[in-house]
């Protein structure tokens, strides 16, 4: 199937990109193809064009932050927070499936016990408190980035060497 996302979060600095990462990581693990909209601070990185959005069988919204829908007028949506994306992207993924009309079933259960496997190996998938005014929302980001997540490389190794 075929996905479009935005991920959005008040600062849009770390949460917003890890959302993103997870969300693209896991679709393609389980076969199918995911553009996704980061929404932040720095603006709007990777606008999701009419076509992609026109292509979309489902539209996922992770957002702490008010985002305008008018433009997924018709499609499939499913709408959850940020945390979301950062620790359950598998379930907004079933849900988007689910919603397009798929069948949760048409994926290998190789695919499934795989992603799954994954998730369970990481101890990011645990609930994590929100961020208190006491501390801020980068500390939060470094209390929850896992030596895992530094050893991947990518976009979240960057975010842990930045905020660490």
């Amino acid at each position: 199937m075929k996905f479009v996302a935005v991920t959005a979060c008040p600062t849009g600095i770390a949460h917003s990109q890890m959302g993103a990462e997870n969300l693209e990581n896991t679709a393609t693990k389980r076969g199918h193809e995911i553009d996704v909209e980061v929404q932040g601070a720095m603006g709007t990185e990777n606008e999701l064009s009419a076509e992609a959005i026109e292509a979309a069988d489902a539209v996922i919204i992770a957002a702490d932050t008010s985002v305008s829908q008018d433009r997924f007028q018709g499609k499939p949506l499913v709408k959850s927070n940020i945390k979301g994306a950062v620790n359950d992207a598998d379930g907004l993924i079933d849900e988007a499936i689910e919603k397009a009309g798929g069948d949760i079933g048409g994926e290998t259960e190789e695919q499934i016990d795989e992603s799954t496997a994954e998730d369970s190996e990481d101890p990011d998938t645990e609930d994590h408190e929100e961020p208190t005014p006491e501390t801020s929302e980068s500390d939060q980001t470094a209390v929850d980035d896992s030596s895992d997540r530094e050893k991947s490389g990518g976009l979240l190794g960057k975010l842990k060497s930045i905020f660490s």
